[in-house]
């Protein structure tokens, strides 16, 4: 299937793709290097865990989620591939978040650290806490056969919003704690000196910055979504088994091509239409 300006899609793809992997190269070089390492002891090395699983995680891997229907080589496979591809790496990227959040409390635990003061506590818990409501709604509403057409119609723009809105939030959160962090660990020199540390973070935020960009800028652009699909089907309950319908309207088309459809309005249409609109898309 063609796609509509392809050979920039594909070097915004690429680009990301370049610029959230070397995210989390720097990541790991700023632990390694200027933090000491990584360990599970209860110390700054157990605490070095949280950016690390938090910038693989939450920011490339959420990212990756979010355009994984927009690759044009996937609109062959199917919606239910795809959409299990969109769960699991999601998965993926909540397990990680979730240690993340067990290092750092367990870190300030041991060391009698006062728990969820900050601004960036406050919102990276929230974060957490709706990603997972976010990926727990879209498998039981999307990805299961279960859900009535008109309840995945009216939860889709909310999805979608919703992920955008949580994958900028995270970045910005991921920001806020880096420019925290630096605070608190650099005294001597100071911060504001812009040691060799503080600049190699700063440039750090700067590529989650450019990765949120990039990703958000691929998932926004209506000539890179997945096609409808001619002869889409509909999955419907029907005793709590699904049972698929043929759209009647493309049906007719395909059997009288001579002839216009008498109804334009038809509930058949509009169920074809329903199940295009929440078929292509599962989570941004």
């Amino acid at each position: 299937m063609a796609m509509e300006g392809y050979r920039g899609f594909l070097g915004l793809l690429v680009s990301a793709l370049l610029v959230g992997f070397l995210s989390v190269i720097f990541t790991l070089i700023w632990v390694l290097h200027y933090r000491k390492g990584l360990g599970w002891d209860g110390g700054d090395l157990e605490f070095n865990w949280h950016p690390v699983l938090m910038v693989t995680g939450f920011v490339f891997i959420q990212g990756i989620a979010i355009i994984v229907y927009r690759l044009p080589w996937t609109w062959r496979c199917s919606k239910f591939l795809m959409k299990s591809i969109h769960a699991g790496l999601n998965t993926i990227a909540t397990i990680l978040a979730i240690v993340a959040l067990v290092a750092v409390f367990d870190y300030h635990n041991v060391g009698s650290i006062p728990n969820m003061y900050s601004l960036h506590s406050w919102l990276g818990l929230a974060a957490v806490i709706l990603y997972v409501l976010q990926l727990l709604l879209g498998f039981f509403i999307f990805l299961l056969p279960w859900a009535p057409v008109s309840l995945r119609a009216i939860a889709m723009p909310i999805h979608v919003y919703s992920g955008l809105f949580l994958f900028g939030t995270v970045i910005a959160t991921s920001l806020m704690g880096l420019t925290e962090k630096l605070f608190f660990v650099l005294k001597d020199p100071a911060y504001s000196t812009s040691p060799p540390e503080g600049l190699f973070t700063n440039t750090l935020g700067l590529l989650m910055v450019l990765f949120g960009a990039l990703i958000l800028w691929i998932a926004t652009r209506p000539q890179w979504k997945r096609p409808k699909e001619p002869d889409s089907t509909l999955l419907q309950s029907n005793g709590g088994t699904a049972e698929a319908v043929e759209g009647s309207a493309a049906v007719n088309l395909a059997n009288n091509p001579d002839k216009s459809d008498p109804d334009p309005n038809s509930e058949a249409r509009k169920r074809n239409f329903a199940l295009d609109e929440t078929g292509q898309r599962s989570t941004m």
